[in-house]
């Protein structure tokens, strides 16, 4: 009797021990599974994210495509399939450390050149890896921007040579300043997926580009008139347009870079709304000024929209990024009839009115419709614009970085260019231009067996 008294209490007593001493290695056990499945999914998230952004490339391609010549359609395609390549290796090489790197004075990184801060050991440096894709698709973002701009006159070499800097050295650096602990970020400055950064960078450098390279042949006549050059394959820009508007969703919702932030969905829903403002809102313009419900200009409020919400995104309401999409829907059509007839500069595509002029309005948009509310919970900032009872600082802020991301740029691309006209050249010739690029530059045509006639 006395024995089995015993064995109960020592049951008792180890049964007592396991649970004190067992619990609380449950509770770590399932924290510990809790955390691995965020990473897991944030990692998933932010991969998916970048191969919606990489699938832009397409659409920027198409866009290019569509709104140029047939005999150049080859060479535009090129450039759109080098800037993301070369953009790869010089954001690997450079580009990544001097954006993330240790702070220099706010200006620079100065470390994690060649991904060295990446580690298959651990999962911070795991996590290396999928934030260097992530940002590597930005940084041919802001390139390619470019090529629509310079389309059907710049000679191949030059654009290679362009594409390597734009990765490595001028895009990198604005990033610094807004993303990568640099000056402008301290400040307070908000664009959360890259008005500024992205396309703001892309808009400079394609005005930039334009201005050293000069129009294409039979673009403006001897009294200053403008005349029509008109895109080859409608259908394909539309295309493309439709598959930038699907990558976006990668390009904004993506930028939380976790997929356990629940606000990816205002993100998502205030990006589609401005898109849709922006479409609507160029056509009508149109309409009005030109008599026609214009395709390309409604295709270009699509981007236009898209554009001016990437800094906001996070920070405003559904009704907020409508009013931004269809202000900057507005100003695209606009801006593009600006720039051709009174600045007489030529952009075939309208990249600098969409992302430059749009970039720059999305930008300062932030200072205007900002609410804390949408700011706190995507981690944006909790801050209010303008409009919501903020006062002007903000505005201040937003305004700050818009100057001083268009002087770096321009200037630091205008040099670029200059040295590229004064080396190995920057506008093709005459004789090529009238033959096209696709010939001229590469041997081939993208048409074969199709006759293509020139206005020239």
């Amino acid at each position: 009797m006395v024995n089995r008294l015993l064995c109960r209490k020592l049951k008792k007593l180890i049964l007592a021990f396991v649970i004190l001493t067992g619990l609380p290695l449950t509770i770590m056990a399932g924290e510990a599974t809790a955390s691995s499945n965020a990473v897991a999914i944030d990692t998933v998230w932010i991969l998916i994210s970048a191969f919606l952004v990489f699938f832009m490339q397409a659409g920027f391609a198409l866009v290019e495509v569509g709104f140029t010549r047939a005999k150049n359609a080859a060479n535009i395609l090129m450039k759109n399939l080098m800037d993301f390549s070369i953009g790869s290796l010089a954001f690997w090489a450079i580009g990544f450390g001097l954006m993330f790197g240790a702070d220099k004075a706010g200006l620079f990184g100065s470390n994690g050149f060649f991904l060295s801060a990446a580690s298959p050991a651990t999962a911070g440096g795991l996590w290396q890896f999928a934030y260097w894709m992530f940002q590597t698709v930005f940084a041919a973002t802001a390139a390619t921007i470019v090529s629509g701009a310079m389309a059907e006159r710049t000679r191949f070499p030059a654009y290679l040579i362009y594409s390597f800097f734009i990765c490595a050295f001028i895009y990198p650096v604005v990033g610094h300043w807004i993303w990568g602990g640099g000056w402008l970020g301290n400040k307070g400055m908000i664009d959360f997926a890259g008005s500024a950064v992205v396309h703001s960078v892309g808009g400079w450098a394609a005005f930039a580009g334009v201005i050293f390279l000069g129009p294409r042949l039979g673009k403006y006549n001897a009294d200053g008139s403008s005349n029509a050059i008109p895109g080859h394959n409608i259908p394909l820009a539309a295309l493309g347009v439709f598959i930038l508007w699907f990558g976006w969703f990668g390009f904004n919702p993506g930028s939380t870079t976790s997929g356990t932030n629940l606000s990816i969905a205002t993100i998502a829903v205030t990006t589609n709304l401005s898109a849709a403002a922006g479409a609507i809102m160029a056509m009508f313009t149109a309409w009005k000024r030109f008599g026609k419900p214009d395709t390309s200009m409604a295709f270009n409020g699509v981007l236009a929209g898209l554009v001016a919400i990437t800094a906001p995104c996070a920070s405003v309401s559904p009704l907020s990024a409508i009013i931004i999409g269809a202000v900057a829907g507005v100003l695209v059509v606009f801006s593009v009839e600006f720039i051709d007839k009174a600045l007489r500069l030529d952009d075939p595509v309208g990249a600098i009115s969409v992302h430059g002029v749009c970039g720059i309005w999305g930008t300062l948009a932030v200072g205007l419709f900002a609410q804390s509310a949408y700011g706190k919970s995507s981690g944006a900032g909790a801050v209010n614009g303008l409009f919501f009872g903020g006062g002007f600082s903000q505005l201040l802020i937003q305004l700050l970085g818009v100057i001083s991301v268009g002087a770096w740029v321009f200037g630091s691309a205008s040099f670029l260019f200059f040295i590229l006209k004064k080396t190995v050249g920057l506008r093709a010739s005459d004789e090529e231009q009238l033959k096209g690029l696709d010939i001229t530059e590469h041997g081939m045509e993208s048409y074969a067996g199709f006759q293509i006639f020139t206005t020239e």
